[in-house]
């Protein structure tokens, strides 16, 4: 039955030209509109303003997406971009720092490299806009919605009501807060299981407001396993594994408290459905099988200070050989696959209780 399974995907895969596909429909998208919180792995351009070290508006970024380079973290689409395809949308939901007029009907992505659930996570990369402060970029939105709505508060509820909220962050609290001692005292304050308790009490807190600013279909991203990315991989002994066992582990602390969190979310807040996507199941299965070959080094030239690609460097050309595009970030062929299964579960752990197609039925 696996082998099944495994030789069906990998034919849907091979079936559909990975670089060129786009999911657009004809007609109205399946939810008004879609709403993206998060940080590099689904930012579309938010940092290209800010005074940071987590800015990717330059090429090789954007290699193989339509305009180029945008400020994405990637070689294409990031699996925000492809959900919003899947879900028919007929152009990419738009970053917050430029969006304009009425294009806010249809969602806001209010990501940010270097984000984190703790606002002072990443604060030594420089500029970045923290679960809370996209939090107050979304109420904003939300009354000028009303606004849009000729001040008809029911109307702009119901509204919102219907819309998908993407919501993926906690990656940086581990790489750029728990994880570097020399910038932050987490590591010193609290064990692994510690951290991750308040971490999960922390984004509690922050999806139930959330919930009050009118959302009540939320997509809950879990985090990858972190310790098998090339950064970790090039600063931790792994001591004859794969990976950096002791990251995920602690990392894995997180991961399990997502699935008890959507269940006191859906149990308190009874008339909104919280789903949790399975991050590490998704990208945990056998990648060799679908062409994905290399495994644990960039495919782009990078800075061994930022792990980012070197600007103007050319970056390999088999991109849908390489899981990830620089030191920290997949490439587009990894965000179609988490994309694909996020939208449309594969297997029962992939998601829970149900995938973003069923969340957008309800």
């Amino acid at each position: 039955m696996a082998c099944g399974v495994k030789i069906w995907y990998l034919m849907s895969i091979m079936l559909s030209p990975l670089l060129n596909f786009r999911s657009f429909v004809h007609g109205e998208p399946q939810v008004p509109c879609y709403f993206i919180f998060g940080d590099s792995l689904v930012d579309n351009g938010n940092n290209n303003a800010l005074v940071t070290l987590a800015n990717v508006n330059f090429s090789p970024y954007g290699i193989d997406f339509p305009v180029g380079p945008t400020g994405r973290f990637t070689n294409g689409r990031t699996q925000a971009d492809i959900i919003g395809e899947l879900l028919g949308f007929d152009s990419f939901i738009p970053p917050f720092a430029t969006t304009i007029g009425s294009d806010i009907l249809k969602g806001v992505n209010y990501a940010s490299g270097g984000a984190g659930i703790r606002s002072e996570t990443a604060k030594a990369l420089g500029g970045r806009i923290s679960l809370k402060m996209q939090l107050i970029n979304h109420k904003v939105i939300v009354s000028l919605i009303e606004l849009l709505l000729l001040g008809n508060k029911a109307a702009a509820k119901d509204y919102l009501s219907k819309c998908i909220y993407s919501v993926g962050l906690g990656s940086n609290d581990y790489l750029n807060n728990y994880l570097q001692p020399q910038f932050y005292s987490t590591s010193r304050k609290y064990t692994p299981d510690q951290y991750a308790a308040i971490l999960i009490q922390q984004y509690s807190f922050k999806l139930r407001s959330l919930y009050k600013h009118g959302a009540r279909k939320i997509a809950i991203h879990g985090l990858g396993q972190i310790g098998c990315i090339p950064a970790e991989l090039a600063t931790h002994a792994t001591n004859g594994s794969a990976c950096v066992d002791t990251i995920n582990n602690a990392v894995q602390l997180f991961d399990k408290r997502l699935k008890p969190l959507v269940d006191d979310l859906n149990k308190d807040l009874h008339d909104a459905k919280f789903i949790y996507i399975n991050t590490t199941s998704i990208t945990s299965g056998n990648l060799l099988d679908l062409g994905i070959i290399v495994l644990n080094t960039p495919c782009c030239q990078v800075s061994t200070i930022t792990g980012i690609c070197i600007p103007g460097q050319a970056p390999c050309s088999n991109r849908t050989e390489y899981a990830f595009w620089d030191s920290f970030h997949p490439t587009e062929i990894i965000n179609l696959i988490s994309a694909r299964r996020a939208y449309n579960a594969l297997l029962p752990t992939d998601t829970y209780p149900i995938d973003i197609r069923h969340l957008a039925k309800l």
